[in-house]
């Protein structure tokens, strides 16, 4: 028998409980088949609460049961969290030729992020010929309003998802930084339409950063592409130029991501 909270007697929040034996039962299954009442013994509960638990689950998907009254296994929803992770995996591997090209090109900081709650993370990087000194961004999260690979990003979210992802305080780090919500959302439409994203001084002084989405298997965005530099040299004027540069990147790691997801 598991290490149940009930067994253990151990006092927790409900929900938390709840959780715990969620994912027990996500583990036991991935084992093999299950019926509610082995579930239930080994999660050391009554059958009625494996049975509410197990058909929560079933209803997400993340379980399947065989016949109407058959045993229960791991169900085809979890390929969505598999998918999400292995897809994160490729792009690392398939990411850093495709920003160590475009820095080259650029001869600025190229960068590949994904969204991460309400943060983007970085997860490929590479630096142009220009950059003398630049900052180490791989594995670093930050705001996705502020940053252009965030804003890429986040034009695409669905706009349920996009509410909950903006829900808390928009903390301002420049004078720059957008912190209102009804003009970040016009922002973000602008950026669907236009197909990029900016960041001029939002994140910090005298770092501008243009950012296009990539999209995978389905359409759907998986990451944005960025390029970063000094003010002084990533200038307004360049947009068009390295939007393009980016485009054209953001469409050879498309289509490698694509490639690697049949």
């Amino acid at each position: 028998m598991s290490n149940s909270m009930e067994s253990t007697g151990a006092r927790e929040p409900a929900s938390v409980q709840s959780v715990d034996r969620a994912i027990t039962i996500l583990e036991l299954l991935a084992r093999g088949e299950m019926g509610v009442t082995e579930i239930a013994a080994e999660l050391g509960v009554h059958k009625s609460t494996a049975s509410r638990l197990v058909y929560t689950l079933q209803a997400r998907q993340l379980v399947e049961q065989h016949g109407e009254r058959g045993r229960f296994s791991i169900g085809i929803g979890m390929l969505r969290f598999a998918g999400a992770v292995a897809g994160q995996l490729d792009i690392v591997q398939i990411g850093n030729p495709v920003c160590e090209e475009l820095a080259e090109r650029l001869g600025e900081t190229v960068n590949v992020a994904v969204l991460d709650s309400a943060n983007a993370i970085n997860v490929s990087q590479a630096l142009g010929t220009s950059a003398v000194a630049a900052q180490n961004w791989i594995g670093q999260r930050t705001p996705s309003y502020a940053t252009a690979s965030g804003k890429a990003l986040l034009a695409y979210t669905p706009p349920g998802e996009l509410d909950e992802l903006l829900a808390g305080e928009l903390v301002s780090y420049t004078a720059r930084t957008i912190t209102d919500p009804q003009e970040l959302g016009e922002v973000l439409k602008r950026v669907a339409e236009d197909g990029y994203a900016t960041s001029f001084e939002e994140l910090e002084p005298g770092l501008h950063a243009i950012a296009v989405p990539v999209f995978g298997a389905g359409q759907d965005v998986i990451a944005a592409i960025s390029a970063s530099g000094p003010a002084y040299r990533l200038s307004k004027k360049r947009i068009p130029e390295v939007v393009e540069e980016l485009r054209q990147g953001a469409r050879d790691l498309s289509d490698r991501m694509a490639y690697a997801g049949r």
